[in-house]
């Protein structure tokens, strides 16, 4: 990518676009596009057709997405099949009408079988059931890869795809109903260092195993990607290291400074046992992440105090 290409971030304003969106700024990009879901709905057609044709759009990265934990994967599976569906049908539709050069499209490791031999290679997709508790979602963005991969064979496109595994970082959600596990359980510990609590109560047993990846190391893979990748099949984006839940948690507790205890929820779900990327496919591009999971948590947490005051 020359450094004045119109480069378009769909979904600039979740934790993985501001994440582009500075990894960008940081190299020296400065012609970059994005739109407010008040100017831009991109799950009307037309609205997105019209905007690719007006802007002339050189690259595009696709991190506009509806997500959530497993909560919100089980309350709203219609909105999350739809949404994403919506999504990436009408801007990987636009952009090779309207001649964009390349588009990256993001997915999500749990795309994957939820009984998927570890760590899980790229050729494992679709050959067996998906984890129920989060199967409209994964099945939605396995239709994105499959829309990159069939317009390149048919359009010739240069549209490629990519799956991050668990990803944390600022921005993130840390909403208790909606967000994923590693930002839950932050909120969690420092609620309940505020209020003296004497207990953190997690759900499950503690024991899966998840590999954690931070936001801005996802994003610097994703502009390397952009500019040395160009392969029909998609490429697992990860660490290639995964810890149990109930480590994790450990983990967290320290950075936050909690002294209580950490109390397991039985009767709620633990999900897929484990999930791990292979990325050897990935580290053979010559990229490989550079922030461990605790310096991570660290920079997310110091964020997460400073961007309210009242979380003080």
């Amino acid at each position: 990518m020359k450094k004045n290409a119109k480069i378009y971030i769909a979904g600039h304003q979740g934790m993985v676009g501001s994440s582009i969106i500075r990894n960008l700024k940081n190299k020296g990009f400065n012609n970059i596009l994005t739109k407010d879901f008040n100017d831009l709905d991109l799950t009307r057609q037309l609205d997105v057709e019209e905007f690719f044709k007006q802007e002339n759009l050189d690259y595009v990265f696709l991190a506009a997405a509806k997500v959530g934990g497993i909560y919100a994967n089980s309350i709203y599976p219609a909105e999350f099949i739809y949404d994403n569906l919506m999504i990436e049908a009408n801007i990987i539709h636009a952009a090779y009408k309207y001649n964009v050069k390349k588009l990256l499209f993001l997915g999500s490791s749990c795309i994957y079988p939820k009984f998927a031999p570890q760590p899980i290679k790229e050729e494992y997709l679709l050959t067996n059931s998906l984890e129920p508790t989060n199967e409209a979602y994964a099945i939605a963005k396995i239709a994105g890869i499959e829309l990159c991969k069939f317009y390149r064979r048919q359009y010739s496109t240069d549209f490629i795809s990519v799956m991050p595994t668990n990803l944390y970082g600022v921005n993130d959600n840390f909403d208790l109903k909606n967000s994923h596990v590693l930002p839950a359980l932050i909120r969690k510990f420092h609620e309940a260092k505020l209020n003296n609590e004497k207990e953190v109560v997690m759900w499950g047993t503690g024991e899966p195993m998840r590999e954690f990846l931070f936001v801005d190391d996802l994003a610097d893979a994703c502009v390397y990607l952009m500019n040395n990748y160009s392969e029909e099949s998609h490429l697992n984006i990860g660490t290639g290291e995964d810890v149990k839940i109930k480590e994790l948690a450990e983990i967290v507790k320290e950075v936050v400074g909690y002294e209580g205890n950490i109390i397991n929820d039985l009767s709620k779900p633990d999900g897929t046992p484990r999930k791990l990327l292979d990325v050897s496919k990935l580290h053979s591009t010559g990229w490989k992440h550079k922030t461990s999971l605790k310096e991570g948590i660290k920079i997310v947490y110091d964020w997460y105090l400073s961007a309210d005051n009242i979380r003080k």
